[in-house]
């Protein structure tokens, strides 16, 4: 095995998000279904584009998000996800090497211009999202820098991945490349509407290829197609090496093979936007499981750093994570060096 330069390296759909702010009324008017991810055309974007209010531009997906959580709290992160050689590309990646994240990928010349994502926040806090995969999709085998699979102790990987073809293929050839490198590979789930669509191939991979698995409730019992949550957990079991599920105010459940450990939410948080909640819980979990923290202090990590995010709008941290984490964790987070064969 190669020395070790990065705790964790992400691959996922690069995306600028817009966010606005937006009532029910509006979603009904537009015909959205609420809480939800849904993929539109270019056209389809600039048509809703014109009907929602001024919003707020700023760097995200999925992976991209939990990559640079990790980065906030101290770790060695990077980044493999295509952007066009647009204004909406050099936004993009400029936000996440500011972050502190190396970011390898070429930017497309030519093809479809950068992603966005429309966000729409409701006063309840819900996110409803309208995506754009515009550039996404040329993301290829051909942009995953082996290298860097190699020298990261987790390949992380967002189930988003599986719409674009190409897209697919890469993700595949990641997780190959790390288990061939004596690494581990880590998966979220994304969206129960994401599950519904590839619910074969994710438990295929769930079983075979994934050591940590990210998911919120209603992933899980999407992906076991049940509404028990705890039939859910019972049928993980086994599958992941750890499987890491969210509950929003009820906290989180850990599972392995052998044990269930729950973890209660962050207390005193006031929730303005969900969006990046689920990015930011795996950011914190993998932080801790990096430094060799237990899956408890793990999740208790991934807590507080999806706490902050969710207190304001926008699905990155507004402050340092490693402040905050020191702050209120103490002795439970410190940074350690890297491992290295």
């Amino acid at each position: 095995m190669v020395d070790t330069r990065y705790h964790v390296a992400g691959i996922g759909n690069a995306i600028v998000d817009v966010l606005v702010h937006a009532d029910d009324a509006l979603l009904q008017r537009l015909g959205l279904a609420k809480g939800v991810m849904t993929l539109v055309d270019a056209a389809e974007a600039e048509r809703l584009y014109e009907q929602i209010p001024p919003g707020i531009e700023c760097s995200g997906g999925s992976a991209a998000n939990t990559i640079v959580g990790i980065a906030s709290l101290g770790g060695k992160a990077a980044y493999m996800g295509k952007v066009k050689d647009d204004q909406l590309g050099q936004v993009f990646a400029h936000d996440i090497k500011k972050s502190g994240v190396d970011f390898p990928t070429q930017a497309a010349v030519g093809g479809p211009s950068t992603a966005r994502c429309l966000v729409l926040v409701t006063p309840d806090a819900q996110r409803t999202m309208l995506t754009y995969l515009g550039a996404c999709i040329e993301l290829t085998p051909d942009d995953v820098d082996e290298a860097v699979v190699a020298a990261s102790e987790v390949t992380y990987l967002e189930g988003y991945l599986y719409d674009p073809p190409l897209a697919k293929r890469a993700f595949l050839k990641a997780a190959d490349m790390a288990h061939k490198a004596g690494r581990l590979v880590s998966l979220s789930l994304s969206d129960p509407f994401c599950v519904d669509r590839h619910r074969d191939a994710f438990l295929d991979l769930v079983s075979g290829h994934v050591d940590i698995l990210f998911a919120n409730e209603a992933e899980i019992t999407s992906l076991y197609k049940t509404d028990d949550f705890d039939a859910a957990v019972r049928a993980v079991r086994g599958h992941a090496r750890v499987t890491a599920i969210t509950r929003g105010a009820k906290g989180s459940v850990v599972v392995t093979e052998d044990d269930v450990h729950v973890v209660g939410a962050q207390s005193g948080v006031k929730v303005v936007d969900t969006t990046g909640a689920g990015d930011l819980y795996a950011a914190g979990f993998l932080y801790g499981f990096t430094h060799g923290r237990d899956l408890s202090t793990c999740a208790v990590l991934g807590g507080l750093a999806a706490g902050e995010v969710i207190s304001h709008i926008g699905a990155r941290p507004d402050r340092p994570l490693a402040d905050l984490a020191a702050e209120v964790l103490g002795p439970l987070y410190s940074a350690s060096p890297l491992k290295t064969a």
